[in-house]
C-alpha cells in the first residue's frame, strides 16, 4: 500500500512539474546565448522599455530594481531605483542577488555586470521588427514563450485600429517627430517612421539617415514639414528657433504638442506600442488641414 502511494505521489509531483524544467537559452540582441536553469525570479531591468515588457507578459512580481527612468505600470515606481542606461548603480544591482538583469544592447554595463557572476540579457529596438524580437525574447526568458507573440498580434490589432482613426485629410502628411531640443529626431526607418507609414503619413526624415538622427536646423527648414509632433514641453519655443517661424506646420498651427505621460508612450518602443499608435493617430486627426493644401 506505501508503495503504490509513494508511486501515485511520484507520478503527481512529475506530472505537476512545469514545462520550463529545461534550461532555459536565448541569444540576446548582441549575439550572447543566455542560459538559465529555470525562469527567473529576481530581476532587475536597466531599461523603461525592458520594464514594461516584464510586466506586460504577466511578471512584473519578479522585478526587484529598475533604472530611474521605469515609471509604469504604477507598482513599479516603488522598487529600488538603480540609476540610468550607464550610469547604474553597480553595488545595488548586485545587493539585490538577481538571477537576471535586462538592459539595453547599447549599455556598456554588461560585461562588467557579467565578470561579477550576474546573467544579463542585452536588448532594446528601434523598429517594429526588432521590437517583435525583443518581446519574443523576454518572454522566452520568463518562461512564458507563447505570451510574447500572443501581445505582438494584440500589438498589431490595436495599430491597424489606430489607422482607422485617421481622416483621408491627413493621409499623406510629411511628418517631422523631434526626440529633443537638440534636434534628434525619428526618421523613416525607425518604429515611430513605421507607426506613421502605417496610418498613412510620411516622414521628413527619410530612412537613409538612420533611426534617429541628428539634424541642422536648415534641414527642418528646408524641408517644411506638414506636421510637427513633439513634447509639449519643448513647443513654446518652436517659433523662435532660426528660420523655423515661416514653416508651414507653424504658420498653419498643425503642431502637435505631447503631454510627458503619453510622450513617455511614444518615446519607449515596448510593449505599449499600440497605444503610441493611438496617439500618433490623435496627433494626425488634430492636426489635419480644414482645407485643400495649398
Amino acid at each position: 500500500m506505501k508503495c503504490w502511494l509513494h508511486g501515485l505521489l511520484l507520478s503527481m509531483l512529475l506530472a505537476a512539474m512545469p514545462a520550463w524544467a529545461e534550461p532555459i537559452r536565448v541569444t540576446d540582441q548582441r549575439g550572447t546565448v543566455v542560459t538559465l536553469a529555470a525562469p527567473p525570479q529576481r530581476i532587475v531591468s536597466l531599461l523603461p522599455s525592458l520594464t514594461e515588457a516584464v510586466c506586460v507578459l504577466g511578471a512584473c512580481d519578479r522585478l526587484v530594481a529598475t533604472d530611474r527612468w521605469s515609471n509604469w505600470p504604477t507598482s513599479v515606481q516603488r522598487l529600488p531605483k538603480a540609476g540610468g542606461i550607464d550610469d547604474a548603480n553597480v553595488e545595488m544591482v548586485v545587493a539585490q542577488r538577481p538571477d537576471l538583469v535586462l538592459l539595453s544592447a547599447s549599455s556598456r554595463l554588461a560585461a562588467r555586470l557579467r565578470g561579477l557572476g550576474l546573467t544579463v540579457a542585452e536588448l532594446d529596438a528601434q523598429n517594429l521588427s526588432q521590437l517583435h524580437r525583443m518581446l519574443l525574447t523576454v518572454a522566452t526568458l520568463l518562461g512564458l514563450p507563447a505570451s510574447g507573440e500572443q501581445h505582438w498580434q494584440s500589438l498589431k490589432d490595436e495599430i491597424r485600429n489606430a489607422g482607422g482613426q485617421v481622416p483621408p485629410a491627413a493621409r499623406g502628411a510629411r511628418v517631422y517627430f523631434e526626440i529633443s531640443s537638440t534636434l534628434y529626431a525619428a526618421g523613416a526607418s525607425s518604429y515611430i517612421g513605421e507607426l506613421l507609414s502605417q496610418l498613412g503619413a510620411g516622414n521628413v526624415v527619410p530612412a537613409s539617415l538612420g533611426a534617429f538622427p541628428r539634424l541642422s536646423p536648415e534641414f527642418i527648414v528646408r524641408t517644411d514639414p506638414d506636421v510637427i509632433i513633439l513634447s509639449a514641453e519643448d513647443a513654446p519655443g518652436l517659433a523662435r528657433r532660426p528660420g523655423w517661424s515661416r514653416l508651414r506646420a507653424l504658420r498653419q498651427g498643425r503642431v502637435c504638442a505631447v503631454p510627458s505621460d503619453a510622450y513617455d508612450v511614444l518615446s519607449r518602443p515596448g510593449p505599449r506600442i499600440g497605444m503610441a499608435a493611438r496617439f500618433l493617430a490623435q496627433c494626425l486627426k488634430d492636426t489635419a488641414p480644414r482645407g485643400a493644401r495649398p
